[in-house]
């Protein structure tokens, strides 16, 4: 073989390491005539002998080769009977492979007590045979391999076999070869060296080869039924010797796959119906519709295969809501940055000297090293403008570097920050120069609006609930805030409100009351309420956050009565760490509809119940309940004596949850990765319970039930596009 051959064959042709590595086969039936072997691997293996190199419609051949992207097979399994004409063919066979010069296996079946097809005994024990082989076949090619079935060898109802087996167990391709009928008298009885290298011109255009068809596997295969699944396990087959012939003996009184595959045929509907049943059982929450149009076999993939890193892509790629992003906390460093480089572009020379004159006056300036209390620092004394441009200042004239480690490192470590010497504000500190202390400044709306944006589509995000404190960006008209913000949301490219027209990301806003200024929630209730009426469809709730030990949820009763009137959605940060009696006060005296956090009900199952029964819904954050309260995580190094995160316990309960990101920029988080830290803080998600608590968000975002139904539709309809495809669980 020459060297260009040999580096067509190296780059076709899958050469398997182990019998375990998938391997691409032609599944042949054979009769009297041998030829249709060779002529059938003469076409997909054109790198090994180019059979029909001389063929008139060569390009047509080759293209239509290439579309049904079928290759070289590596193996080529020949199941025939056990007359004396079809071992003779079986012999003609191996003298041809061993006139060609490849790293090709051929494995030949002949069915004991089979001569002439003439009774149905005989038709019964080849066609179990024929179904065995697609059977193991398919197996073995799981993966990357394929499996072609050749329907030109044997009798037809051989042939007829070969077809339905491949039909149900998913061979990639079925193909055949036409003769002419003045086919040469040469050509109906070749030598095995004839049919080793390309044929002439004169003798080739006589054959034809042509793709019948192409299959995906049947559910029924993957259904267990009285304890069995159709595997190979099930259904053993010894394998011949590569180059060799076994003579199979159907087992005495074992279970045939043809006889449970018809079995199966005939309770189809039944069997289905029974399978998505028990897949709604096991389930603590609703999913996906669509994915009940899986295959069994994805479907069993989905519901054992734990979440892991190699799934990011797919994660990032599935639509998602995130009910609990605080707009102060959202962005990453570098975002504030460019924000910050964007507002500082639009001042005056004199407010940027006056902002680098007070940051360094109070210590923070670009060269690192601030004292310990330099947040406060920076609030004290200052209109929250002032403070704005002071934070553009450190941000536009501080090295990164510096900014990191005065952020992030002089807390280090980020775990249990509740308990540490800083207490909560210690987790705090990294959002110090984002939220309040830019969204002062007007110039700010619509950079901090586009970063927003982005890191929304980004993360692959269909819906988003910001919520934030208008009360602290801009103290003298915090609704009028809101109403500027969403303008540049929409400017931005979101849509902030229902339209009736479907759009790829939605943005909602959730108005923060903070309880450790108890003094101004009936002001802050009441200016929330107005922008609710003004802007309805964005503004579409209410929070309350800051340190549960300061003010008890029983205590702002009194204060939430307009928004009670008005029906204000709520939500209230409660249970994070603190005792389940705060999500008890939250639910029963603030009538949340949603819970932040709420990790503690797990400690009250009877309370646990009742927020089931009432579909109250839990915004769990991993990533910051680790750094705040202190859970176990296998990457974070001195957590192990910590507890479990008890997401585990909760999906047990079948208390409503859904995965959020709480402040993505100050816990240099995305939304893949809370489902990611999810997985490894509860000791594994599968990928089935990621997926329906990806739908938990979308149920209980803060909208319109219409709107909430449609978006649904539409993103259920995404999943199955997505989940689909071939190669979508595949690491």
């Amino acid at each position: 073989m020459s060297l260009a051959a040999q580096a067509d064959v190296a780059q076709h042709l899958h050469r398997p390491e182990s019998d375990d590595d998938p391997v691409s086969v032609l599944v042949c039936t054979l009769g009297t005539s041998w030829a249709v072997v060779p002529e059938v691997y003469g076409w997909l293996a054109p790198g090994v002998i180019d059979l029909f190199r001389a063929h008139p419609r060569k390009r047509e051949l080759d293209r239509a080769r290439s579309a049904a992207r079928l290759d070289a097979p590596s193996e080529i399994w020949v199941v025939t009977s056990d007359d004396a004409h079809s071992r003779d063919a079986a012999n003609k066979l191996l003298e041809w492979r061993t006139a060609i010069d490849a790293p090709l296996k051929l494995r030949i079946w002949r069915a004991s007590g089979t001569r002439g097809l003439e009774s149905p005994a005989e038709c019964a024990t080849l066609r179990e045979l024929v179904f065995r082989a697609v059977l193991h076949a398919t197996e073995r090619a799981r993966g990357t391999g394929k499996v072609v079935l050749s329907l030109s060898g044997g009798r037809k109802t051989m042939s007829a076999d070969l077809q339905e087996a491949g039909e149900l167990m998913g061979a990639h391709a079925w193909v055949h070869v036409v003769a002419t009928d003045s086919l040469p008298a040469r050509m109906r009885d070749p030598s095995p060296g004839m049919l080793a290298a390309p044929l002439s011109a004169e003798l080739v255009g006589h054959l034809s080869p042509v793709l019948v068809a192409q299959g995906r596997v049947s559910e029924l295969l993957d259904i267990e039924v009285d304890g069995v699944r159709v595997r190979g396990s099930a259904f053993p087959l010894p394998m011949p010797d590569p180059d060799g012939m076994l003579v199979w003996q159907q087992p005495a009184g074992a279970r045939l796959v043809s006889d449970e595959l018809a079995s199966r045929q005939r309770q189809s509907h039944a069997l289905l119906s029974g399978y998505l049943k028990r897949l709604d059982e096991r389930g603590a929450y609703e999913n996906w519709p669509s994915l009940y149009r899986l295959p069994p076999r994805r479907l069993d993939a989905l519901r054992t295969t734990t979440l892991a890193p190699s799934h990011r892509r797919l994660l990032e790629l599935i639509p998602k809501v995130d009910l609990h992003r605080h707009l102060g906390g959202c962005l990453a460093l570098d975002a504030q940055i460019d924000v910050a480089h964007s507002i500082w572009n639009s001042v005056t020379d004199h407010q940027r000297s006056a902002a680098m004159s007070g940051a360094a006056t109070r210590g923070l300036g670009p060269t690192g090293s601030w004292p310990d209390n330099w947040p406060d620092r920076l609030r004290s004394g200052v209109a929250p403008a002032e403070r704005a441009a002071m934070a553009c200042a450190i941000l536009v004239n501080t090295n990164e570097r510096i900014l990191r480690a005065e952020l992030w490192d002089a807390t280090e470590p980020r775990v249990a920050l509740r308990d540490s010497a800083r207490g909560f504000r210690a987790y705090e500190i990294p959002g110090e120069l984002s939220g309040s202390a830019l969204l002062a400044l007007p110039q700010s709306m619509l950079p901090y609006a586009r970063a927003v944006v982005d890191q929304a589509r980004r993360e692959g995000l269909r819906y988003v609930e910001l919520r934030g404190s208008p009360q602290k960006y801009r103290r003298d008209d915090p609704a009028g805030f809101v109403a500027e913000f969403e303008k540049a949301l929409r400017a931005a490219g979101a849509q902030t409100r229902e339209n009736g027209v479907s759009s790829d990301l939605r943005i909602a806003f959730v108005w923060i009351l903070d309880r450790r200024d108890v003094s101004t929630i009936e002001e802050t209730v009441a200016s929330a309420v107005r922008a609710h009426e003004a802007l309805d469809g964005f503004m579409v709730g209410i929070d309350v956050a800051g340190d549960e030990s300061v003010m008890r949820p029983e205590l702002l009763a009194e204060g939430f009565r307009p928004a009670f009137a008005a029906c204000l959605p709520i939500t209230i940060h409660a249970g994070e760490g603190e005792p389940a009696e705060n999500i008890w006060q939250a639910a029963y005296n603030l009538h949340a509809d949603r819970i932040g956090h709420g990790l503690t009900i797990a400690d009250r199952p009877d309370l646990a119940r009742r927020f089931r029964d009432r579909r109250i819904a839990l915004e769990i954050c991993p990533t910051s309940n680790r750094e705040v309260v202190g859970y176990r995580d296998e990457l974070v190094p001195g957590t192990g004596s910590l507890p479990t995160y008890p997401l585990r316990r909760l999906i047990e309960l079948g208390v409503p949850l859904t995965i959020c990101t709480d402040n993505p920029g100050i816990s240099r988080t995305t939304l893949a990765d809370e489902y990611l830290a999810a997985s490894r803080m509860c000791d594994g998600l599968s990928l089935w319970e990621t997926l329906a608590l990806i739908r938990q968000g979308f149920t209980h975002a803060f909208v319109p039930a219409a709107e909430r139904d449609r978006t649904r539709m539409e993103v259920d309809n995404r999943i199955y596009r997505i989940l689909s495809t071939d190669d979508a669980l595949r690491a």
